[in-house]
């Protein structure tokens, strides 16, 4: 099971002015590859602005506290936001979740088309989210 950060999510009430922050002041691109086509009818329609330093991606998006009671899920991931990560083995990261008593929310492919998501809390409450691309999906 590898795991590999994939993208931080930050979320704002102003998606353009924080996608203007981060090109303009960091000089981060806008040209991103790779880029997960949102789901929008399944909870959360939400703007989404998408930059990246070349290695890994920030998804600026507008925050929406009903996310979580609106897609049936436990786990808002667009509340405050969360950081991402990718693995090669998203049955093997449950169980070993569950070995842990780690409880999550799996998300299926109900935000992105073609990922795999579960979303759970730190010991701090910060949401993290791992995922697999899946094409079969």
């Amino acid at each position: 099971m590898n795991l590999k950060l994939h993208h931080i999510n930050l979320a704002t009430e102003n998606v353009s002015r924080l996608n203007e922050f981060y090109r303009d002041v960091l000089g981060l691109s806008d040209e991103v590859e790779g880029l997960p086509v949102l789901e929008k009818k399944q909870g959360y329609a939400g703007d989404v602005s998408f930059v990246s330093d070349g290695d890994i991606q920030m998804h600026l998006a507008q925050k929406d506290m009903m996310a979580g009671f609106n897609s049936g899920h436990i786990v808002n991931p667009v509340s405050r936001g969360h950081i991402a990560y990718r693995t090669d083995d998203l049955d093997g990261f449950i169980a070993h979740l569950d070995d842990r008593g780690i409880r999550y929310s799996d998300w299926g492919n109900q935000a992105v088309a073609g990922w795999r998501q579960i979303f759970f809390y730190d010991p701090d409450g910060n949401v993290i989210e791992v995922h697999q691309v899946d094409e079969n999906i």
